[in-house]
């Protein structure tokens, strides 16, 4: 299964990702995570320090993977690929270093290639943080163009939701066969509702809404991973979401 992680800057994309490969993980799946974002992040959500973040290299630009590509899986992620405290395997496929550097199309379409069939047999769940924005599901085909689930995460504000709205079309156009929303930061008590009834107004179906948690935010800013034992509430939450994930996924299959 391949699911795409996606919405606006600030919605909690990373950490919400860390959380979802950390549950699959937990379920004895094998989980690859693929970090997209230029200035990457997703190695300290799972557990690695800044240092070992920094230190994951990034994967080649632009290259075939498969039995016919420019490389195979298994080189690919034996080189490439690092596992991180929580369990997943941490690829970084895009890292901006330099002012100029060019655009990252290159890393995009590895991401894309990886994507294919070219995991079968390598992971059971990969997941894939993608950056701020919705260049994802343009371009090169789409990098998303093989994810059979697509989350998007939305705080509750109608900017966050209008995200979702507009991804939703995209991606059937994409060919990706799901794409829900998923709420996040439901801090006050009318949140819930807000992102209910909205995204239905809306035309976004919801996979879950993620409650604001303290402890959350405290790891957050400590840049440190969540311990198993902290924000149980949003752990609950990310459980149910998995079940969603495995049922479509799996009715699809049948």
């Amino acid at each position: 299964m391949k699911i795409g992680i996606v919405g606006k800057g600030g919605a909690g994309k990373t950490t919400t990702s860390a959380l979802l490969a950390e549950a699959f993980s937990a379920d004895g799946r094998r989980v690859v995570a693929i970090d997209t974002d230029s200035n990457p992040n997703l190695g300290i959500s799972l557990g690695f320090t800044l240092e070992e973040t920094e230190a994951v290299p990034v994967l080649p630009r632009a290259v075939l993977v498969g039995p016919k590509g420019d490389v195979s899986a298994d080189e690919l992620i034996g080189e490439y690929g690092r596992v991180t405290p929580a369990g997943p395997t941490l690829l970084s496929a895009i890292r901006v270093t330099e002012a100029g550097g060019g655009c990252t199309c290159g890393g995009h379409a590895t991401v894309r290639s990886l994507l294919g069939d070219a995991l079968e047999g390598h992971s059971d769940v990969t997941l894939i943080d993608m950056e701020a924005g919705l260049e994802h599901l343009s371009g090169s085909g789409g990098t998303l163009a093989y994810a059979d689930v697509l989350l998007v995460l939305m705080e509750p504000t109608r900017k966050g939701i209008l995200t979702a709205a507009r991804t939703v079309p995209l991606a059937a156009e994409l060919g990706i066969p799901f794409t829900y929303g998923l709420g996040n930061k439901a801090n006050l008590p009318e949140d819930r509702e807000f992102f209910e009834r909205t995204c239905a107004e809306s035309g976004v179906p919801v996979a879950g809404i993620l409650p604001f948690d303290e402890d959350l935010l405290f790891y957050e800013r400590a840049g440190q991973r969540l311990p198993a034992d902290k924000a149980m509430p949003v752990r609950e939450e990310i459980r149910r979401v998995v079940a969603v994930v495995d049922e479509l996924v799996g009715a699809r299959a049948n």
